[in-house]
Parts: structure tokens; sequence; C-alpha cells
């Protein structure tokens, strides 16, 4: 079974079509966990009635100290073997809950899956495509840039026993919380990369991820937690790091060159 866990806090706008993306997956084998912060606004009524009429959906509201402890909350309320987490405003495309549950039954335990996340704006525009195919812990410090990490978790499923390996959410993170964990458990976890569509991940104005990505609070904890991650490679590992650091640089170099030459064609040809 997969348990869906949702933290939510004041999400009134979306959780409805929240609720509504993991009723239309048509599948039997899972419950969808509410974690809510304490609401002030209708989202606590909306999921009352949703969860009077459908079995699978249970909740909680209290208040809590943040997402990462709201995460946290619904890891020890789960009941399912496989895990992962629909945050409000995004959603999944069709079948892919029953498409993860037979997946998962020929995997080891624990293991992690990953498909492709579409990221779109709050125009609906669709703005980038996130496909983390390499997913080695040297893969994933070796820079955004070189490498795309897993971008939401609504495009990975795992096994929720790796928390038993790993631990937790850090509760004192509030912006790469699913990066930390994902450096943990892919030195202890099968990890496997599915090329197709899972999730739909909203980057939506105003939001805590939106203000952190646009103010660099985000990027600068995704760089402190790449150099604490670095530390952790073998010294092998390590070698092929720098090699992918000095050959980023070098293609880097070679760009502003060429870009700088092409400029001054015009004038040579003169």
């Amino acid at each position: 079974m997969i348990t869906i866990v949702t933290p939510v806090f004041n999400g009134e706008k979306y959780i409805e079509s929240c609720l509504q993306t993991v009723i239309a997956q048509n599948c039997s084998k899972i419950e969808h966990l509410i974690i809510d912060g304490g609401s002030t606004d209708n989202t606590v009524n909306i999921v009352k009635k949703y969860a009077q009429k459908h079995s699978h959906i249970r909740w909680i509201s209290e208040r809590d100290r943040g997402q990462s402890d709201a995460m946290n909350k619904g890891i020890q309320k789960a009941t399912g073997e496989i895990l992962t987490f629909l945050n409000v405003d995004d959603y999944y495309e069709p079948n892919v809950l029953n498409q993860v549950i037979e997946r998962f039954k020929t995997l080891p335990e624990p293991s992690f899956v990953v498909g492709n996340c579409r990221i779109w704006n709050d125009r609906n525009q669709v703005i980038d495509l996130n496909k983390p195919t390499k997913l080695r812990l040297l893969d994933l410090v070796v820079g955004l840039n070189i490498n795309p990490y897993p971008c939401n978790p609504c495009a990975y499923f795992y096994h929720r026993s790796l928390h038993d390996r790993v631990g937790d959410y850090a509760i004192d993170d509030h912006h790469a919380m699913d990066l930390d964990f994902i450096l943990r458990a892919v030195q202890v976890a099968h990890m496997q990369y599915v090329d197709q569509i899972w999730g739909n991940y909203r980057r939506i104005e105003g939001t805590k991820t939106y203000i952190a990505m646009a103010d660099g609070s985000a990027d600068q904890r995704v760089r402190d937690l790449l150099r604490k991650y670095r530390r952790q490679l073998t010294p092998i590992e390590w070698i092929e790091w720098c090699y992918w650091r000095i050959w980023s640089q070098l293609k880097s170099i070679t760009f502003r060159v060429v870009r700088k030459l092409l400029r001054l064609i015009p004038y040579c040809s003169q």
C-alpha cells in the first residue's frame, strides 16, 4: 500500500484539487494523510467533507513547527510500506500510483524510485522538465548545473522503512529538507530512475518555496548541503568530483571566450 502525505496550512485554494488528483488515480491500495498545521481558512472543512465520503482519507489538524514537522508526523502515522509526499498545489499524472505499486513488488527493501516531474508557473505554463537520471551521491553533489536532483516529492516514492536507516526530515530545515533526505537515502537505498512523467510541480508566486528561490536563500541552503555531503565521498569519488568541477569551469570559460570571439566577427569582416 502507498501512503500519500500532504502537509498543508491555509491551503483552501488547492486542497480540493489535491484530494481529487489522488481519487482520480483509481488506486485501491492507498491512504491519503492530510497533516494540517492548524489552518484558519476553509481547508479543514473541505478535508472533512471528502473524508466522510472516501475512507482512504485521514487527517489531523494541529499546530506544528513547519513543513518538515508535518512531514514527520505523516511518517509516524503512515501504514503503507511505500511512502510519498504530495504538496497541496501539486498533482500526479494519470495511473501513476498503480504503476508504482507494481514496480515495487520486484524491488529490494529499501528502494527509492524517481520519475520525471513537470514544473509549472502560476500562468499554467510548463517552464521545465526535471529528469534526474543519475542518482549516486557523487552525481548529486556535483551541482545542479551538471546533474539535476529530484526537484519535488510528487515524482518519487520510497519504502517507509528507509527512515529507520537514515532518520526523518530535519525539522529546522524549511527550504531543502527534501534534498537533505535524498542525499542520505542514496547512500543506503536501491535507487531507480524511471523515464516517465509522474508528477507536476507548481512553482507559484508568493509561496514559501518561490520566495526562498527569489531571495537566494534556497540556493544558499542547497550549496551548503552539497558542500556538507561532498565530505562523505570516498577518495576515488572525490577525485572524480574534482574532475567534474574542473570540466565545468573549463566549459564555462570556453563558452565565454567563444561568445566574445563571435561578437568580434562583424568588426573583423569590415
